[in-house]
């Protein structure tokens, strides 16, 4: 894997950022951004599907820990990392994903990139929120949580992933 240093690093800002930052927020009951998840979305496209997964099970096992969410974040965050190439492939074509590099939205361009993490953090989200509320009775009000999380969350992962891959060259 390329930048080793910066991925463990990436790692390691995500999980503190989401630990002391967005897990202490207390703006609304509605709003829970998990922005961990742009670790997942930023690894290079040409990781191995091993590694992705094994990346998904670290910062998922990291966030239930740290969350005591008894397996929400693992359950959710592997499932991105199971299904990240295919998101790839679906919103930028197969052809720029075997290209390699890092997305960002200087690989994929502005549209592509944002359409991309919109549908990886709406998927992680609408996994957590519908498992961790178990039950259908509070649909809608789930569906809000949803929706207003991912929002703030999509912002968020924007930024940071702007800030990490601003100093990348395009290939990698």
């Amino acid at each position: 894997m390329y930048r080793t240093i910066q991925y463990v690093l990436l790692f390691l800002v995500a999980a503190a950022l989401q630990i002391f930052l967005f897990n202490n927020l207390s703006l609304s009951a509605y709003l829970n951004p998990l922005v961990y998840v742009v670790f997942i979305a930023l690894l290079p496209m040409e990781c191995s599907p091993l590694a992705m997964l094994l990346n998904g099970v670290a910062m998922g096992v990291a966030m239930d820990w740290t969350m005591g969410a008894a397996g929400v974040n693992t359950i959710a965050t592997v499932f991105i990392a199971f299904i990240r190439i295919h998101l790839l492939n679906f919103v930028c074509g197969k052809e720029n994903v075997h290209d390699g590099g890092v997305p960002s939205s200087r690989r994929l361009g502005d549209k592509n990139f944002l359409k991309y993490l919109t549908l990886v953090v709406l998927i992680h989200n609408a996994i957590f929120f519908y498992m961790e509320a178990l039950s259908w009775s509070h649909a809608l009000l789930t569906l809000l949580r949803l929706c207003t999380s991912a929002a703030v969350g999509v912002l968020f992962c924007w930024l940071i992933a702007q800030l990490f891959t601003n100093r990348l060259s395009l290939r990698i």
